[in-house]
């Protein structure tokens, strides 16, 4: 190892060992903001100042466009008017930007679907043919950034399996199947397993994975509750409560990855690539993605992660809404996305970005909570399924990042000159509130002007 990977491995050990966790057998337990606990809420400079609240970001991607003609908001703040597909962000519209207009250059003029999805994050010109190349995503730049102040540099989780092959376009259909690129040619590996993600954030491992973690880490959480005050005794207890449910949750679907697993080498096949729910992925998809929520927010509360995305469908979807009354397919439904069925669709991955923020803004955290600490991105890879329509994307934004980004605001790009609608321009933007510092991303040469 060399002399400066060396010393990024100390500074990571060092940084992790000053961290308050409860240990047990094969599991380790992050905990959130407690004030009377000397690591998260300690005073650090003269004078008693509390140390920052980290900055999150994640990202949440739908395929295939929206419903055009009901997304739209008007006003401001308490007063901002919702259409019906942004409804469900009704309850914090006023920590939320509703912005319209923006675009990805790179994803304009090089036929639909996977050239317009595999450079959402990265704005990079991506490569058709067999050899994937395109570029680093923005919320991987983020984690290499925080990966020495964090044990786990980012969370990517998918509620839906990658596929493969080649579209008539030419190009991968990796491009369509992740959002989050580690570099030009490898998109990170993404988690679709509620238990899997489960396990990677609690460090759950060995013969005793099936063991309730809580039953593990119980000496240490007694011992550490004697110790805190009155008020954040309450606060671990509730944590812990919501951990315990998650946990419940996610044993159904460990014992359905389980069987799906011994089913598939029965068959000599990979279980990644069986249909749905063979697979062993939740046969109920509202579970699936609010399990996924759950995990996400767990992962910030307690600084596992500062970094997420978080796929909802991929591009060229194949998923059914039976619980919406609707019949096609995802990808089918946007074909005909100006209807009372893709509307709906539509409202309902709204309501997943409103489920995350709502658990992270229920998290108090330092003088706020833990979404006046982030920033939720909400995104598709174009406006129109029906028209394959990228000119322009659906953008919503939750979190103020530690009060570094104003919240409740109307944001239209549509007349200000493609050089001044840059996706790209909004990530700078972002990245640079969350201490990347820099004005070059992708194709953009300056922050987002106004945000």
């Amino acid at each position: 190892m060399s002399t400066s990977m060396q010393k990024q491995a100390n500074a990571h050990r060092s940084h992790v060992s000053r961290r308050t966790f409860l240990r047990g057998a094969g599991v380790v337990m992050a905990l959130p903001w407690l004030e009377s606990v000397p690591v998260w809420g300690a005073p650090t400079v003269a004078g008693g100042a509390p140390a920052a609240c980290p900055k999150r970001f994640a990202a949440l991607f739908m395929g295939c466009g929206i419903n055009r003609d009901h997304w739209w908001a008007k006003g401001a703040g308490a007063d901002m008017e919702l259409s019906k597909s942004l409804e469900p962000m009704a309850p914090l519209k006023a920590k939320m930007n509703v912005i319209s207009g923006l675009f990805n250059k790179s994803a304009t003029g090089v036929g639909i679907h996977p050239g317009q999805t595999g450079n959402i994050l990265s704005g990079a010109r991506l490569q058709k043919g067999a050899e994937l190349k395109g570029g680093i995503s923005m919320d991987q730049v983020l984690a290499n950034h925080f990966q020495d102040e964090t044990v786990q540099p980012s969370m990517v989780l998918g509620c839906e399996q990658p596929t493969t092959g080649y579209h008539e376009t030419n190009f991968s259909l990796a491009y369509s199947s992740h959002i989050s690129w580690q570099s030009a040619t490898s998109p990170v590996p993404m988690e679709a397993y509620p238990s899997l993600a489960f396990d990677a954030l609690f460090e759950n491992r060995g013969t005793k994975r099936n063991q309730s973690i809580l039953d593990r880490v119980r000496e240490d959480a007694a011992g550490l509750s004697r110790q805190v005050s009155a008020g954040d005794r309450a606060k671990l207890d509730e944590y812990l409560a919501s951990v315990r449910e998650v946990e419940k949750r996610v044993q159904s679907t460990r014992a359905e990855k389980a069987t799906a697993t011994e089913r598939a080498n029965d068959r000599g096949r990979r279980v990644e690539m069986m249909p749905r729910p063979d697979n062993g992925l939740p046969e109920d998809l509202r579970e699936h993605m609010r399990l996924m929520c759950d995990l996400l927010a767990l992962g910030f509360q307690t600084d596992k992660t500062r970094v997420a995305s978080l796929l909802l469908c991929r591009d060229l979807s194949g998923l059914f809404y039976p619980f919406l009354g609707v019949r096609t397919a995802h990808h089918g439904a946007s074909h005909d996305d100006r209807s009372d069925a893709y509307e709906r669709i539509s409202r309902y991955y709204v309501s997943q970005l409103a489920y995350l923020a709502g658990r992270l803004d229920s998290m108090a955290e330092g003088e706020g909570t833990v979404l006046d600490n982030s920033c939720l991105l909400f995104i598709s890879s174009m406006w129109s399924g029906s028209q394959h329509d990228s000119s322009k994307v659906p953008v919503l934004l939750a979190g103020g990042l530690g009060g570094t980004l104003e919240t409740g605001r109307v944001l239209d790009y549509t007349d200000k000159g493609d050089e001044n609608r840059k996706l790209c321009s909004m990530y700078v933007s972002i990245m640079n509130r969350m201490g990347v510092k820099g004005d070059h991303f992708g194709d953009a040469d300056h922050g987002l002007a106004g945000l």
